[in-house]
């Protein structure tokens, strides 16, 4: 897997240690990050069904989750400006996961299920500008793919949790499995504590405030970063319908039971384990735009075959084929805010566009759920495939980063 850092200025085998073990740590910590994430909506039916939830219910706390993943910002600042204590912010965003699990294994009604919600958004928001930013400083030749391997550590766990979490569900009641995940959150961040309190001890010189701040304007006025800010926003607001909805859909109208609930959200992740860093690397190449707009159409196009597929091999080989695209552009449109974001910025810039995302995104799940009222779950995959179409028109005017080729090309001019 390292191997594919091919193209830096150094051979991989030539990479400071600490530099391997800053990937291999954080590509594991993710993959910790996403095997709370998924819990998510493999427990949405039993929550939902438990506690008797509407449609518009289910897509508040959706919301509530997003309303956490709102906090990426001032994690981004505290990630740029105190550089030092970015492994204690790793180490705190999986405490977060484990005592979320916990509130919402205890919660006696809807209400009580949304304070957890919110903090499975905070674990998110207080993970990735700091771990993100890490890797796109340390390797910026190769930024797409760095991210992108560390994006394969999700895709582990984004793979791996809903098999796993649904066939402990056949057997366990759901409140008990949620309240021991604060005891996996502990043992996980006792670890990664151990692997990365090295690692940020003798950081390089922190910018200024004023600094910093003045590049943030430059950063807000730059066309292409709004442009991808608001791209990634409109394949937010379809994943998070889907990732809402599509469990409902397989459990409760198609009456699978948890565990194969479990296998179809695992298809859904899985092909992100081959393809994230082929995507990255291809982005790298020959740029973001070569890369993004074609994948945005196609995936609007599955999106609506979601909606239209039988029960069966059909919706299992749709299902396969949103898992190429599913996680893996997110690395991808990440990339493209980092390419123009100041070197002192870089956490910043994450969680500047993450609020952006969050914010413009934050009602879909409910009017996803309202729509899944009226009109039935697929009218939700829909809805999704307009959000893809319009991203992919966003992209079109931007000039993105044309890739490493285009350079050479130009070089060689």
């Amino acid at each position: 897997m390292f191997s594919l850092f091919h193209k830096t200025k150094k051979k991989f085998s030539d990479i400071e240690p600490a530099d391997k073990t800053l990937i291999g740590s954080l590509t594991g910590g993710h993959l910790v990050i996403h095997w709370f994430q998924q819990l998510f909506p493999i427990i949405v039916p039993a929550v939902a069904n438990s506690l008797g939830l509407s449609g518009t219910q289910v897509g508040i706390m959706g919301a509530a989750r997003q309303i956490g993943n709102l906090m990426t910002l001032p994690s981004g600042i505290f990630a740029d400006a105190w550089l030092r204590h970015r492994a204690t912010m790793l180490v705190i965003s999986i405490i977060f996961m484990g005592l979320a699990y916990f509130l919402i294994g205890i919660a006696p009604s809807f209400i009580w299920v949304l304070p957890g919600a919110m903090l499975v958004g905070l674990g998110t928001a207080a993970w990735h500008p700091p771990a993100m930013a890490s890797l796109s400083s340390r390797f910026p030749e190769n930024r797409a793919t760095a991210l992108s391997l560390h994006g394969v550590g999700a895709t582990f766990g984004d793979t791996l949790t809903p098999i796993v979490a649904g066939g402990f569900l056949l057997v366990v009641y759901w409140r008990g499995l949620l309240q021991v995940q604060i005891i996996v959150a502990v043992v996980a961040a006792l670890i990664l504590w151990r692997l990365l309190a090295k690692q940020f001890q003798y950081p390089k010189e922190n910018s200024s405030s004023s600094d910093r701040f003045s590049d943030v304007k430059k950063l807000i006025k730059n066309p292409i970063f709004v442009g991808v800010s608001l791209a990634q926003g409109l394949m937010n607001m379809a994943r998070n319908s889907v990732l809402l909805f599509l469990p409902l859909y397989v459990q409760n109208e198609l009456g699978y039971d948890s565990f194969t609930l479990g296998l179809y959200i695992a298809m859904l992740h899985g092909m992100g384990l081959v393809t994230q860093p082929i995507l990255g690397i291809l982005s790298d190449r020959f740029g973001r735009k070569e890369v993004l707009v074609p994948s945005y159409v196609i995936l609007g196009f599955l999106y609506i075959a979601l909606a239209n597929s039988d029960k069966g091999w059909q919706l299992s080989v749709v299902v396969l084929a949103i898992g190429i695209f599913f996680y893996t552009l997110t690395n991808v449109t990440t990339a493209a805010v980092l390419d123009v974001s100041g070197d002192n910025i870089q956490a910043t810039s994450m969680g500047l566009t993450s609020l952006l995302t969050q914010a413009f995104s934050l009602p879909s799940p409910i009017i996803a759920g309202m729509l899944a009222d009226s009109y039935g779950l697929g009218s939700t995959f829909l809805l999704s495939a307009v959000f893809m179409f319009l991203g992919a028109m966003i992209f079109i005017p931007l000039r993105l980063y044309k890739g490493s080729k285009a350079r050479v090309v130009n070089e060689v001019k």
